[in-house]
């Protein structure tokens, strides 16, 4: 489905009395992936606005990058394109929901504040967008030597500040609003996910094939790894799930299915941390993946897999001749050369706004059939996840899986979609497709969200755990 930009989640004002109102931090406003200008909203506090993500709308700009030659480098170590190797075990999920103490398909959220505790998710997360700091390291003070995007980062600015490290108190050491975020998180004893989108942001050109060009830009990608350095050592040592540039791998498979001839700015970029790695998009995959294991040890992290991204939109597919698992697998190798095989998972999609939605607003049908007789349906998007976690050897989680329900009235944050309650009704399928877990969110404001469905979502969780839950590894003995 492709993509329609995460576009506006951007600006958020930082102004003093909404952080002594709230006593926690400002999440971004949400917003299309693909199209807009930036926006400043500060929703309740330690929460995004409804998010911003999906993949669901226009055709992706499928250009050719700049013209360059990449340099040929040498991959950082231990990041491989393994995905021949069998498995260590027969459920893939299973190490790495040993190493975060679980035993069964998570279940996780984009919640605010007054929802994240009314029932036992798993995962909380996140958007960090909008864009980074003008400078080419990390702001020290908010309030008197930081802008972003030419505005102040000060709270006395009413457009408010692009870089999430300011969107706080200007008075406290930049980054606060990440270092609260997680300690409210680990508070409600749910883990962490960060959601990193900033390429699209950053870059200020088109989504597409503009945007994957983009990291061919020396000094934005300085700024651009010195700000994921930042907000790892935020992380430090705690547990967390990192989830990087929804939608940017597919854009750069459209300009090029072989991520070595794509060019990018790595070890020119980062030499403190991946000097030996080539300079391409290949490379900042890798370059990425290994910082994460360096400055946060702890946190697990994974690519964005779009089932888009061979041109061929395989979960929105109605072809019944359709090779669904043949496109996992090229999507599955295109990772690979980026990284994806030294992660821990890979992320999955099914749309970025509810199908009421898309149908009144849009006139686009983009519901799928819930009694799989009539594609699109649910099991083939399970077995494109399917073929792709089998492809790469890592788990799939699914991410930002729309909120609406049946009962909603059909109008803005309150569509109706059937996607949550068939995951809900069918958690089973999630395990037997190497699914880990099942995560909630608005792809974009307008959409349904947690606080917005009635309680819906809250209801679901609470009987999924009541009812004991669905194991991730039914068919494997647990320790």
């Amino acid at each position: 489905m492709p993509s329609s930009a995460r576009w506006s989640l951007l600006l958020v004002p930082g102004m003093l009395f909404f952080y002594i109102l709230s006593g926690a931090p400002r999440e971004a406003e949400a917003a299309p992936r693909g199209g807009g200008a930036c926006k400043k909203c500060p929703p309740d506090a330690g929460t995004p606005d409804a998010g911003s993500g999906g993949s669901d709308a226009g055709t992706p700009d499928a250009g050719t990058p700049d013209a360059g030659t990449p340099d040929a480098g040498t991959p950082d170590a231990g990041t491989g394109t393994d995905g021949g190797t069998t498995p260590p075990t027969d459920c893939l999920g299973q190490p790495l929901l040993d190493s975060l103490g679980k035993d069964h398909v998570l279940l996780g959220g984009q919640t605010d504040n007054a929802v994240a505790g009314l029932a036992p998710f798993d995962i909380r997360y996140i958007y960090l967008a909008g864009g980074l700091f003008d400078s080419v390291e990390p702001c020290n003070s908010c309030s008197t030597s930081c802008s972003s995007a030419g505005q102040s980062c000060s709270n006395w600015n009413p457009n408010g500040c692009g870089w999430w490290g300011c969107w706080q108190w200007d008075q406290v050491p930049p980054g606060q609003y990440l270092r609260d975020y997680f300690q409210q998180t680990i508070n409600l004893g749910q883990i962490p996910m960060i959601t990193y989108y900033q390429m699209l942001h950053t870059s200020r050109v088109a989504e597409g094939a503009q945007e994957v060009a983009a990291a061919q830009t020396l000094s934005l990608m300085q700024r651009y790894y010195n700000d994921w350095r930042f907000v790892l050592k935020q992380i430090g040592n705690s547990t967390a799930l990192l989830h990087i540039e929804p939608d940017f791998w597919a854009y750069a498979q459209h300009v090029n299915p072989n991520p070595h001839m794509i060019p990018a700015a790595v070890a020119s970029a980062n030499p403190t941390d991946c000097a030996n790695v080539e300079n391409t998009i290949a490379g900042m995959g890798r370059c990425m993946i290994s910082m994460a294991r360096k400055y946060a040890p702890n946190a697990k992290v994974g690519l964005h897999a779009s089932a888009w991204a061979t041109k061929i939109d395989a979960m929105m597919n109605r072809d019944p001749a359709l090779d669904v698992e043949g496109e996992a697998r090229k999507v599955a190798d295109f990772l690979m050369e980026c990284g994806g095989a030294a992660g821990d998972f890979v992320v999955v999609e099914t749309s970025d706004r509810d199908a009421q939605y898309y149908q009144v607003r849009l006139g686009r049908d983009s519901w799928w059939d819930a009694t799989n007789a009539t594609l699109p349906h649910f099991r083939q998007a399970f077995r494109f996840a399917k073929a792709l976690s089998e492809r790469m050897g890592r788990p799939n989680l699914w991410w930002q899986l729309p909120v609406g329900n049946m009962s909603m009235p059909g109008y803005d944050q309150h569509w109706k979609d059937n996607r949550l309650d068939y995951f809900f009704d069918h958690p089973e399928e999630v395990a037997a497709a190497h699914g880990i877990g099942m995560i909630f969110g608005a792809g974009e404001q307008a959409q349904t969200n947690p606080s917005t469905d009635n309680g819906h979502l809250v209801l679901r969780t609470n009987n999924y755990f009541l009812t004991g839950g669905q194991l991730a590894c039914p068919n494997v003995s647990m320790p």
